[in-house]
């Protein structure tokens, strides 16, 4: 069963297109991954799931039921994470939770119950007396996924809720969204790659407010298998020189970035003896040279340049 379905969605601002097309189905029960360059549209389209923003042209259904602008039925189905959650500072980590349960209609009983199992369940069950005005930006993040949970949704939105943290608390976050997985499916907006591969099921890449590729990691390495040689200059001089030397290659196929040079062929063996052949006689020197499996940062990088 899908519980997201995006079909032909479009929205600009003025003459500024954001999304321009999107397409997108996610399965229940998995961690989707929604990724894109900062300003790419991700937050855009995740406003206009839940009601926020009023799409110019398309369709969402969130549960098989149709999402209108300014109509907030289906988010019953939702929780939502902002990527900078705001919390009344004066409060204490149970009193938000009675607060946020008492405003959705949620009995005394059920709100005890809960608020004590997702704190429980994001490492905050000693920290519920303590003001959030103390928490950490990692202990606000963590409550903002109970508070998020707290409605038992079926579809958890998270907009880059990693962004802002460091090694420690991402991994407590990436932890508490592969628990969650069990009970509610989970979509996740962020450009941090290695979150990405670690947590999630599906991916989706964002560019110029279309999806470029789509799948399971697995499937879309598949996909793209192509060999691929990584070079790596010590300084900009050199990377231009080889760039004159190997640019109207037919061979290759050529993708740079900073002083790094991705050089995709279907005949990589003959490609790799006109390369260190061409460096020779340029007398030039890489800092490194290594033949590439097709990671999710190499395959980034193709679908947004």
């Amino acid at each position: 069963m899908n519980i997201l379905e995006i079909e032909d969605l479009y929205k600009s601002f003025g003459s500024n297109n954001i999304i321009n097309g999107l397409n997108l189905k996610v399965k229940e029960n998995t961690i989707f991954g929604f990724i894109g360059e900062n300003g790419a549209g991700k937050t855009t389209t995740m406003k206009m799931i839940l009601g926020f923003l009023k799409p110019d042209k398309g369709q969402i259904k969130v549960c098989g039921e149709k999402v209108t602008y300014g109509e907030t039925k289906t988010n019953r189905f939702i929780g939502y994470l902002p990527d900078v959650p705001e919390y009344y500072g004066y409060m204490t980590a149970g009193e938000y939770l009675k607060l946020c349960g008492e405003i959705t209609g949620m009995s005394k009983k059920e709100i005890l119950l809960k608020s004590d199992e997702l704190l429980e369940l994001v490492g905050l069950s000693e920290y519920k007396k303590k003001k959030i005005s103390k928490f950490s930006r990692g202990m606000k993040q963590r409550l903002g996924i109970a508070q998020a949970l707290l409605n038992q949704p079926k579809l958890l939105i998270c907009d880059e809720p990693t962004s802002a943290l460091d090694p420690i608390g991402r991994k407590e976050i990436l932890d508490i969204l592969l628990k969650v997985k069990e009970k509610t499916t989970v979509i996740f907006s962020t450009h941090i790659l290695s979150d990405v591969e670690r947590i999630c099921d599906e991916i989706a890449i964002l560019r110029d407010g279309k999806i470029v590729l789509n799948g399971t990691l697995s499937q879309i390495r598949a996909n793209h298998i192509v060999d691929c040689l990584e070079v790596s200059f010590k300084n900009k001089d050199d990377f231009e020189q080889f760039i004159n030397i190997f640019n109207n290659n037919n061979l290759m196929d050529i993708i740079t970035h900073e002083n790094t040079i991705y050089i995709h062929s279907n005949n990589i063996e003959k490609v790799q003896r006109e390369f260190m052949e061409g460096l020779i006689n340029s007398n030039l020197y890489p800092l490194c040279i290594k033949l590439q499996e097709p990671t999710l940062e190499r395959l980034f990088l193709e679908a947004v340049r």
